[in-house]
């Protein structure tokens, strides 16, 4: 059984930064690509950042892209999601996930197929 905890979650004000971390045990798997998936209710899930190689090679959703930024610390089974310059439409639950993949489009979307807790990140003045 795949596990997934997140942490690092919180509120921040709209240009402020926030470090999302997702310890997992599936780094020593084959379900070592991880995720990050951002949720508000009434909406879909979204995709946000898929890790699709070992070198560290991610994808990151339009929305995201350039803000940021997926790392990972191998020795301590650990990825990290910085986040920084932060909007208020950032605010929501994100999740971490194992086993992504993106899938090409249009539109290009990501599946998983393990979950985490999930973290709450508000971003409001």
């Amino acid at each position: 059984q795949v596990q997934l905890v997140e942490s690092g979650g919180g509120a921040v004000q709209p240009g402020g930064s926030l470090r999302l971390s997702c310890w997992s045990s599936a780094f020593t798997s084959d379900y070592d690509h991880i995720g990050w998936f951002r949720q508000v209710p009434g909406k879909k899930r979204e995709g946000v950042s898929c890790l699709t190689s070992s070198d560290g090679s991610a994808y990151y959703a339009d929305s995201v892209k350039g803000r940021f930024t997926f790392s990972r610390d191998n020795a301590k089974n650990t990825v990290y999601l910085q986040m920084n310059g932060l909007k208020p439409e950032d605010t929501g639950v994100y999740y971490c996930a194992a086993d992504c993949l993106v899938v090409p489009g249009p539109p290009v979307g990501i599946i998983a197929n393990y979950w985490g807790q999930g973290t709450q990140v508000t971003v409001s003045p």
